[in-house]
């Protein structure tokens, strides 16, 4: 057996389960031995009773305090007990576990395990681990047991003893790092830090294997990017498009004036696609800052020139809205274009009527999803393509654009705040340009950092908003209850919430492990405002503009990184009406406090991006990746910001001396590169 092989092959794993781990994406052994915990849970020492905190879990010893009971009906039995010791007494209770009874009541002290909650009573331990007797949790004390991502039917102790089983293959795989990279840069050896990664022994030894993973992270993604930009080198610009009158009398009839920020990089564009070589560019810019317009602007000096433009969105309902926006201002200001959507989901007859209208030229600007660059797809003379940063537009989809015609334009659009100095090694292949002013009439939000307690008056707050004829949004970090993580989670939350907001306000509920037809008809459905509030996890950072939503709630705020909070935060705030963030959290510590305190003081996303770089460490490792920035498996922009610098300079120095990577010790690197290139070209074709 080897990485190769099919998990299949694995002892205990039938075809239902081989089925699961496909649904994580996981079908060979090496993508189980790559298919890192997302978390992990650690077993500190007990704490007295009286030091327990409210949203935590943690483990306390005492003893039995009175009767045991069990109350309820046969449908929901509850055992409740009350656990003493020398500084406090913790009511204690379990679901469906009326054994416990006899179980408990022989004495002498034990040890519980579970979340601790806040009721009227106080605070409860919920269905906590059982430790008896209390020298049994020693066995487990300061162990760090991995929490992996998992699917309706996968267990976590299904993952945990398939991977015990891929790590006896590790000694056979090929390691990407070369020796002097390892050997500079202090790293564990890879068989040591693979397994570490699964089964940390320690804090810091996990610490020590995560950064062996994330520079090697980097480093393929940087000399990846590098290939691509080498074979692709600027090509000579084949699209002179001139000023065209239309535009000027366009911007002059808008019922706003474009801030410094929007004319700086509407004339760097111009520049550009009046320049020698293409256009390849990056407009950083925040939320509301007014990138769409910019694009526009692009947009239609490529159609009054007599060439087209395709926007490309990340999801069909986004490109359904861009075009309905820009079809609105082509007619608005009477502009002589056509704009054209493309997507997936249409019907044969009405993707051949769009497909010949873009062959004729008849459509000046084309909006879509990767239907955009599929082989049917004819262009009469495309010069521009608007991305954004969910579809980093690489070399092979240039290509396969230009294999169509003549090389376009690329314009490539983000709404993450990164400091210029990562950008740079991010987006190396693009220059990048920055909107950092917000337009005038925009009303800013307002924000406020609040504990559980404030959560009745929050929903009385969502409640009063909704009958005002506003929509909210609340954000969970999780999809569905963990064994192990205690956070908020989007099924329990969206069905708790609705019987709280009663039958006259509709909940809707959205995550990424939704199909994505189910997830754009519940945005739809929002967008209609026929959900008034809408429970979801951080899938809905790329969502639709929404202006009716004013209030977004965000839970367990602690658990997400600086720029993610902002990038969530702007949801709202896109329309006429006063909007509010409401930044959740159970966490009582100093540094949490800090960290959302700066939320609550800035909307400014490069402020924020900074602080976010600045404030990030270690305690940061051990829960879910944070910035949620590139396709990155472990690796976070903004806590790795140093590992992202020393790979970049350990890419341009491999290059320098061994640009085709064929000397020894770089075998690895060159295969796993290959197998990118070829995994780009793949999703290119599909």
């Amino acid at each position: 057996m080897n990485e190769k092989s099919s998990v299949g092959k694995l002892k205990g794993i039938g075809e239902k389960t081989v089925a699961l781990f496909a649904r994580v994406g996981v079908k060979t052994v090496g993508d189980l031995i790559r298919y890192y915990p997302r978390g992990y849970d650690i077993f500190d020492d007990p704490v007295p009773i009286g030091e327990l905190e409210e949203g935590k879990t943690a483990a306390v010893t005492g003893a039995v305090f009175g009767r045991i009971q069990v109350s309820g009906n046969q449908r929901m039995q509850i055992t409740t007990l009350h656990l003493k010791d020398l500084t406090g007494t913790l009511k204690v209770i379990w679901f469906r576990m009326p054994f416990l009874r006899a179980t408990l009541s022989k004495g002498g002290p034990l040890t519980l395990r579970g979340r601790v909650v806040r009721k009227r009573e106080g605070l409860v331990m919920e269905h906590p681990e059982i430790y008896y007797p209390a020298a049994k949790y020693e066995e487990k004390r300061h162990s760090m047991q991995p929490v992996y991502s998992l699917t309706s039917g996968l267990t976590n102790n299904a993952v945990v003893k398939a991977v015990k089983q891929a790590l006896e293959c590790v000694s056979g795989m090929q390691d990407i790092l070369p020796l002097e990279l390892e050997e500079q840069y202090g790293f564990v050896p890879y068989a040591q830090a693979v397994q570490t990664m699964h089964f940390p022994l320690t804090k810091e030894g996990f610490v020590q294997a995560r950064e062996r993973f994330v520079f090697e992270e980097f480093l393929v993604f940087i000399l990846t990017l590098r290939r691509m930009k080498h074979s692709e080198s600027r090509a000579a610009n084949q699209f002179h498009l001139p000023d065209h009158p239309a535009i000027t009398d366009f911007l002059k009839r808008l019922p706003y004036r474009l801030t410094g920020a929007q004319e700086k990089v509407w004339n760097e564009i111009r520049s550009d696609m009046q320049g020698s070589s293409v256009m390849s560019r990056l407009v950083q810019g925040d939320v509301g800052s007014g990138k769409t317009v910019v694009a526009f602007l692009a947009l239609l000096l490529a159609g009054l020139n007599g060439c087209q433009g395709a926007m490309m969105a990340p999801t069909e309902v986004l490109a359904r809205q861009h075009f309905e926006n820009i079809s609105g201002m082509l007619k608005k200001y009477s502009i002589p274009l056509k704009a054209s959507l493309l997507t997936g989901s249409m019907t044969a007859a009405q993707k051949r009527k769009v497909y010949e209208s873009i062959e004729d030229g008849s459509s000046s600007i084309i909006i879509g999803t990767h239907a955009l660059i599929q082989e049917k797809v004819k262009y009469r003379d495309l010069a521009l393509v608007v991305t954004d940063e969910q579809h980093r537009f690489g070399v092979r989809q240039r290509e396969a654009l230009a294999e169509k015609g003549r090389t376009p334009h690329i314009l490539v659009m983000s709404a993450t705040p990164i400091p210029r100095t990562l950008a740079i090694i991010l987006y190396g292949d693009l220059d990048i340009s920055v909107i950092d002013e917000m337009p005038k009439n925009r009303l800013p939000i307002k924000n406020c950092v609040v504990d559980t307690g404030y959560r009745e008056t929050a929903y009385r707050f969502i409640k009063k908003q909704v009958t005002e004829g506003r929509q909210c949004y609340v954000i969970c970090p999780m999809v569905e209850e963990s064994e192990r993580m205690e956070a908020e989670n989007v099924m329990d939350y969206s069905a708790m919430l609705s019987e709280e907001m009663g039958d006259q306000i509709r909940v809707g509920c959205l995550h990424g492990r939704m199909k994505q037809q189910e997830k754009d008809a519940v945005m739809e459905a929002f967008g209609r405002n026929e959900i008034q509030i809408l429970v979801s996890t951080t899938v809905v950072e790329v969502g639709i503009d929404v202006p009716n939503a004013t209030v977004i709630l965000i839970e367990n705020a602690e658990r997400f990184g600086l720029a993610q909070l902002h990038q969530l935060r702007g949801r709202v705030g896109r329309g006429k009406y006063q909007s509010y963030c409401i930044f959740m959290s159970p966490s009582r510590s100093k540094e949490t406090k800090e960290r959302l305190e700066i939320l609550n003081r800035s909307n400014d996303g490069f402020f924020i991006a900074g602080e976010d770089l600045r404030l990030r460490g270690p305690g940061d490792l051990f829960g879910i990746r944070q910035s949620g920035i590139l396709d990155f498996r472990l690796a976070d922009v903004f806590q790795d910001a140093k590992l992202l610098q020393a790979a970049s300079a350990a890419a341009d120095k491999i290059l320098k001396d061994d640009p085709l990577l064929a000397l020894p010790g770089h075998e690895g690197l060159k295969n796993c590169i290959d197998e990118k290139m070829q995994q780009i070209m793949l999703e290119t074709t599909l």
